[in-house]
């Protein structure tokens, strides 16, 4: 027999709801706690995320993806490897990461930041054939030692 399934998207990724038939499937989702999906979502960012705290008041979970909410004043440079660095094991692809800075409201030409921080030694391409790019240790030092100490004392 197939399997049905329900989809719910959240802030950090997708739970899956699986059973033998439709009827089951209501019934299970009638069986979720309130605010479930809000507590998974703590838990995550809490316990699951080691940098949950330190991104407090600088990016906020979004269905969309991580997006900036720090008035500080961030370079390109800095905002690219934020939304990386708060981004699901570190990596997004172009296009997301264009996406979530314009939802941060900061306009900058991803790729050509990118290019030039891959130079530096910040990111990389796990996969030359996929359009995904990851924070390097370094990259992630970078962020830990510089961006967010800079955006933590100012704010």
């Amino acid at each position: 027999m197939k399997r049905v399934e329900a989809r719910i998207k959240t802030s950090f990724g997708e739970i899956i709801i699986e059973s033998d038939s439709p009827q089951e499937l209501l019934n299970m989702l009638e069986t979720v706690p309130e605010k479930f999906v809000e507590k998974i979502s703590d838990f995550v960012s809490n316990r699951l995320t080691p940098s949950g705290a330190q991104l407090k008041g600088i990016i906020e979970s979004t269905t969309e993806g991580p997006v900036i909410v720090t008035t500080e004043n961030l370079t390109h440079y800095d905002a690219v490897g934020l939304i990386l660095y708060a981004s699901h094991e570190h990596k997004s692809t172009v296009t997301q990461i264009q996406k979530l800075l314009e939802l941060s409201n900061i306009k900058s030409v991803v790729p050509a930041r990118l290019n030039e921080m891959t130079k530096r030694g910040r990111v990389f391409k796990p996969d030359p054939n996929k359009p995904e790019f990851k924070l390097t240790i370094q990259g992630e030092k970078w962020i830990e030692s510089d961006v967010l100490t800079k955006s933590v004392k100012k704010a």
